[in-house]
């Protein structure tokens, strides 16, 4: 069962931050202009990244044991939402990351905007899978 608690708790602490993104960071980023907004999101994406690429693999893999432990299904599924997180970032948003750290934040184009939006748009699809793994492991750990 130790694993599958640590499982519950790394996608909660994964979705805690993934939201905390999207309901405070990206919102208060957005009242920034176009420069300071730029100068904001870039190392606060490489700050988060180093923080929740960690957790979604550290969650898989703790969803998996406890799988493998318990064979509970559930656990599985839980393990394939946490490591869902790293196709969905590498395939989806990784364009809107790379167009976005190439900009200078010195002189941002007219897109940043649009572009910051799209990207918070996409996070959000982050802190879904986040929430629906730590719903998962939770109803799991009960059955």
């Amino acid at each position: 069962m130790l694993f599958a608690q640590l499982a519950l708790v790394t996608a909660a602490a994964f979705t805690g931050a993934a939201i905390y993104v999207n309901v405070a960071e990206q919102p208060a980023r957005l009242g920034l202009e176009d420069q300071a907004l730029l100068s904001e999101w870039k190392p606060a994406y490489k700050r988060g990244t180093l923080m929740q690429a960690p957790l979604a693999a550290i969650g898989c893999l703790f969803g998996l044991i406890a799988w493998w432990q318990s064979g509970h299904l559930a656990f599985l599924a839980g393990a394939l939402l946490m490591i869902g997180n790293l196709p969905w970032t590498l395939l989806v948003i990784m364009p809107t990351n790379s167009a976005l750290m190439a900009l200078d934040a010195s002189r941002p184009a007219p897109q940043t905007r649009e572009l910051v939006v799209r990207w918070g748009k996409l996070h959000a699809v982050r802190s879904t899978l986040g929430a629906l793994a730590t719903l998962i492991f939770l109803l799991a750990l009960q059955a």
